[in-house]
């Protein structure tokens, strides 16, 4: 990786963890809050747009922190040219998957 794309992806990082902070509390608090709650009570929680919005990007920011996390070991530890570049492309390919299903769940049960 050259050096100003080494730079972006080492701020990109601390940004990411520093916008999931907040998020996070938000969501330990909200776990919390609705321990005993039945399916009705939680998709109407999930239904005010405060809390689809924050579940939204604790997803977004969440699975491009994770991406980010898993590009580093990847270039750390896969020393193979090919295999380190597959697997690269495979661990984009799944965490912008499973960020959209997540996303698209949101949705499904915020616009209901």
């Amino acid at each position: 990786m050259s050096n100003k794309k080494s730079t972006h992806h080492w701020l990109a990082q601390r940004i990411t963890a520093v916008l999931l902070i907040p998020l996070v509390i938000w969501l330990v608090y909200s776990i919390v809050d609705l321990v005993g709650s039945d399916y009705e009570q939680f998709t109407a929680w999930l239904s005010q747009p405060l809390n689809a919005i924050a579940m939204i990007t604790f997803v977004m920011v969440g699975f491009y922190h994770a991406t980010l996390g898993a590009q580093v070991i990847t270039e750390d530890y896969v020393h193979h040219k090919c295999l380190k570049k597959l697997k690269l492309i495979i661990q984009k390919l799944f965490f912008f998957g499973a960020s959209i299903v997540c996303i698209v769940s949101v949705l499904k049960i915020a616009l209901v």
